[in-house]
C-alpha cells in the first residue's frame, strides 16, 4: 500500500516548472507535495497529486518525460523526534531510504514524510511491524 508518485525530468531553463504546474492545473490535477532536484542542465520533478493516472496521462501527452514510482507515505506526530524515531527503525531493519521529503499538506494534524526506499515490500514489511503509520493518499 504506497503512494503513487510521478516523477518529470524537466530542463533546467526559466519557466519550465511554471509550464508543468500550470499544464496540470489546467487539467484539475491538484498537488500535495512534490520536491525538485537539480543540477546544472536539468531536474527531476517529484510530485504527489491528487490524481496521479490523470497526471501522469496529462503530462506524457504534453510530451514530458514522466513516470510513475510507488513510495512511502509515513505520518508522523509534529513533535521533535518523530522523524529520528522513523530513520532508526528503517536503519535498524536494513531499510535502504533513496530519499525523502515532506508533504506541502498535513493528515489529521499530523505531518507527513514521503519516502523512497530501494526495496519496497521490504519497507512496508518494516513499516506494518513497528506500527508506523502508512497511507495510501494525501488529505485534500
Amino acid at each position: 500500500m504506497g503512494i503513487k508518485q510521478i516523477s518529470v525530468f524537466v530542463e533546467n531553463s526559466s519557466g519550465r516548472l511554471a509550464e508543468i504546474t500550470a499544464v496540470l492545473a489546467a487539467s484539475g490535477v491538484n498537488l500535495r507535495a512534490l520536491t525538485i532536484a537539480d543540477t546544472a542542465d536539468f531536474g527531476i520533478l517529484r510530485i504527489i497529486a491528487d490524481d496521479p493516472d490523470k497526471a501522469l496521462a496529462v503530462l506524457q501527452e504534453k510530451k514530458y518525460t514522466a513516470r510513475g514510482t510507488e513510495v512511502i507515505g509515513v505520518e508522523l506526530e509534529d513533535k521533535p523526534g518523530s522523524l529520528a524515531h522513523v530513520l532508526d527503525v528503517f536503519s535498524k531493519t536494513g531499510v535502504n531510504i533513496e530519499y525523502l521529503y515532506a508533504s506541502l499538506g498535513q493528515s489529521h494534524g499530523n505531518a507527513v514524510v514521503i519516502f523512497k526506499v530501494q526495496d519496497m515490500a521490504h519497507g512496508l514489511k518494516i513499516a506494518a511491524e513497528h506500527k508506523l503509520k502508512v497511507i495510501d493518499r494525501l488529505s485534500s
